[in-house]
């Protein structure tokens, strides 16, 4: 449960870096994801999912113990 809240933590760390140094930017990104279709979106977000689990898998496995 500890690793749970210290990657939620992390994410809205990365996130608040975001809005703080870039909001106009942030807007202009998220008009951009409004603009794509749902599906195009879906494809969007099973990347980036996949692309987290790999990183995840390749701290494990090359040193970096959780």
């Amino acid at each position: 449960m500890t690793w749970v809240i210290l990657a939620f933590g992390l994410v809205l760390v990365v996130e608040g870096l975001a809005l703080a140094l870039a909001p106009s930017r942030m807007e202009e990104v998220l008009r951009f994801f409004a603009s794509l279709s749902r599906d195009r979106r879906r494809v969007l977000g099973l990347v980036s999912l996949a692309i987290g689990v790999a990183l995840i898998w390749a701290a494990r496995s090359f040193g970096t113990p959780i």
